[in-house]
């Protein structure tokens, strides 16, 4: 369906495109906070008719903004409204923790009009997973309302011992107030009159909520907050319009979905069902983020540290040093009857943790922060050893053990996933390609840290251990027919050798030799994998390919931009443009130029790239692919350790210039400038005061 949706730090507000919440509907339509439905109905009528749409537009994100008009309305052969004579503006934004909803109403028939605008409430304050049909179980009970003239408050008192209420006020006389939810507004409008009636919806949990203000002064604090975070991000100019639209729709979008919960803004992994902290999703959105503002992979670090693993806890998948997989706050986890407080069952989020700390290290040189993670850090590193390693064999693999966990444990987390090339699924435990990619990088980067910190002992013991990685990986996981690695390892230590995506991840941890890395990069441009839009997470022609499915044969754009960062710390630059190009051309197709989380997996022949029914937009790590394509198409990686910037641009085909200014370095900026004259590429330096040197190929 198509639907709106805005967020502004923990409360969202998800809508059909005439801005309603309909009392039935399939799509779990409301006002959520605490994977909460705090707002279950809420629709407008005129004349007790339900208005016609005329545009509907969120792609401010922060702000909605709905156009609608009346019907005609005839009875008896008598006028009552003629058609399209009142037009009908919702404007909405939260701030704060209250939304806010403006109706304006605007006459454009020749003579006075009189009509009434009716709006339908209701609050359900029923659990996220309850609504998106996948637990069920015991819930506390709606308590009752209270109803004023200008208010309705509703109040639920949970099985976990939690008072909620919803609040919803507005700020003119009503003609009438039911128990029902129903508020009726009469309106006498001239020609040309417009009045206004404005809405508060205000959730409250144990008695906290958020404070309201006049909406004029929110929507000012709210676009100030905006343009702060424009002031601290890396500026982008290129000719290549689509691109130019992309990063800004990317940059945007990751504001919108940037959360605080007491340790620093992070990104939460998407709209509408996943704004929360999310292991692998956050940590990789925040590594995507690093060119444009570092702050955010703190946060991340720091909110993902505050939730580390403590104890062995089957139920949670839970061990000591383990990064959580997500965490939940509605009534079915509070009273544990589902394991997400938070749940531990993803073999990523560790190793990817320790890779966002030395990749921000790199880039920032912030020291502190790893002084500050070090319990942290060691504590991951035991688990990728003592746990993650459940038999002692080199790899990291994952098996579920809580009887509500997720049985596929790596990025690719669906039932079908991990499947063996005569169509067989893997069995668990399971060694993924990627995994041992990122711990591989986990190792060497923390190891540059632990050096700069003098424990040269323990650096010198992680580049060892990430070594003999290597020498194990390139031995069991290496295809030599194929010329390609296996997805996998399964329980029997066999390869499960389907072509996917998973080993192109690799290529970032630059864990491959020269040789192989070319055969895996030539492999995943090759039109088995690559689409005209982008990179398939199978190939096709593979047993399990299907183009229309989750993981096997769908285009991923976060996905791509993890293989783009290693074609181009690998120098592939060329292989690395033709599938930003692709992605590009995709962007093209959905709505606002914005990449969503995944699309489907069909050829450019189709004439489109195809949408994917489900996919949540805007999406974390898709708004960051965007901002991967300027780190790439510049070829840059810092290294605040050693004091060096590595530089090799390599402008797309259809593009002449690109400007990119502010990128923080160190405790300086860089800014490059990089044009195209005839069939030479100029680059310029128009700021460095980082100190380092500039190493340009």
């Amino acid at each position: 369906m198509d639907y709106r949706v805005i967020k502004e730090n923990d409360l969202f507000f998800l809508t059909d495109d005439k801005g309603n919440i309909p009392k039935e509907n399939d799509y779990g339509l409301g006002l959520y906070t605490k994977d909460t439905r705090f707002l279950s109905k809420f629709d407008i009528k005129i004349n007790g008719q339900d208005p016609i749409l005329l545009s509907s537009s969120a792609d401010e994100n922060y702000e909605a903004e709905i156009l609608l008009t009346n019907p005609h309305m005839e009875e008896d052969g008598k006028l009552i409204l003629w058609r399209e004579s009142v037009e009908i503006e919702r404007k909405r934004l939260i701030y704060d923790g209250v939304l806010y909803e403006t109706l304006n109403l605007k006459s454009y028939y020749p003579k006075p009009v009189d009509f009434e605008i009716s709006v339908h409430v209701d609050a359900d304050f029923t659990d996220m997973f309850i609504i998106r049909g996948f637990q069920y179980g015991e819930i506390g009970r709606r308590t009752g309302e209270e109803v004023t003239e200008n208010s309705i408050n509703y109040f639920y008192s949970g099985a976990d011992d939690i008072e909620r209420a919803t609040r919803v006020q507005w700020d003119r006389d009503a003609k009438s107030v039911d128990r029902d939810g129903s508020i009726a507004f009469d309106f006498h409008l001239n020609h040309g009159d417009t009045e206004t009636v404005t809405f508060s919806v205000t959730p409250e949990i144990n008695g906290k909520s958020g404070t309201v203000m006049n909406p004029e002064k929110a929507l000012q604090l709210l676009k100030t907050s905006y343009k702060d975070w424009e002031r601290d991000t890396t500026r982008v100019q290129t000719d290549h319009k689509p691109l130019q639209r992309l990063v800004d729709r990317g940059i945007m979008d990751l504001r919108v979905l940037l959360t605080d919960i007491g340790h620093g803004a992070f990104p939460v992994a998407g709209l509408p069902w996943f704004g929360v902290p999310f292991g692998r999703d956050s940590l990789i959105a925040a590594l995507q983020m690093l060119a444009f503002n570092p702050e955010i992979a703190k946060g991340t670090l720091l909110t993902m540290a505050s939730q580390q693993g403590t104890k062995v806890d089957p139920w949670r998948d839970e061990q000591p040093g383990k990064i959580m997989h997500e965490i939940r706050y509605g009534e079915l986890a509070s009273t544990n009857q589902v394991p997400f407080t938070p749940y531990y069952g993803t073999i990523d989020a560790t190793p990817l943790f320790l890779v966002l700390l030395s990749e921000y290290t790199k880039w920032t040189g912030d020291l502190t922060l790893a002084d500050q993670l070090q319990p942290n850090v060691e504590a991951a590193l035991n688990w990728i050893d003592e746990y993650g390693d459940r038999d002692g064999d080199g790899f990291v693999e994952y098996h579920q053990e809580s009887s509500k966990g997720i049985a596929n444990q790596g990025w690719k987390d669906s039932g079908d996933s991990i499947v063996h090339r005569n169509g067989d699924y893997a069995e668990t435990p399971i060694a993924l390609s990627e995994v041992q990619g990122y711990v591989y990088q986990a190792k060497n980067g923390i190891a540059a840290i632990f050096e700069v910190q003098g424990k040269v002992e323990e650096a010198n013991r992680l580049r060892n251990e990430a070594e003999k990685l290597k020498r194990l990986y390139d031995e069991k996981f290496w295809m030599e027919e194929q010329g390609f690695h296996a997805i996998a390892l399964d329980k029997d230590k066999k390869q499960v050798g389907t072509l996917t995506t998973n080993p192109g991840h690799v290529l970032f941890a630059e864990m491959l030799d020269d040789h192989k890395a070319s055969k895996v990069i030539e492999k995943l441009v090759s039109p088995r994998f690559f689409s005209g839009y982008g990179i398939r997470t199978m190939a096709e022609e593979e047993a399990g390919y299907n183009p229309m499915s989750y993981h096997d044969g769908s285009i991923w754009p976060h996905d791509n931009s993890m293989i783009l960062l290693g074609m181009s710390k690998v120098n592939h630059q060329r292989d690395a443009n033709t599938v930003i190009s692709g992605l590009i051309k995709a962007a093209s197709h959905f709505e606002y130029d914005r990449l969503p989380e995944l699309f489907c997996g069909y050829g450019s022949k189709t004439g489109r790239a195809v949408k994917y029914p489900v996919a949540c937009s805007p999406q974390a790590w898709a708004a960051g692919t965007p901002l991967v394509f300027i780190q790439t198409i510049l070829g840059l990686f810092p290294d605040s350790l050693n004091k060096v910037v590595h530089l090799s641009p390599h402008l797309l085909e259809n593009m002449n210039e690109l400007r990119v200014d502010g990128i923080k370095i160190g405790e300086g900026h860089l800014s490059v400038h990089v044009r195209r004259e005839k069939e030479k590429t100029i680059v310029e330096i128009k700021e460095n005061t980082t100190g380092y040197q500039m190493i340009q190929k």
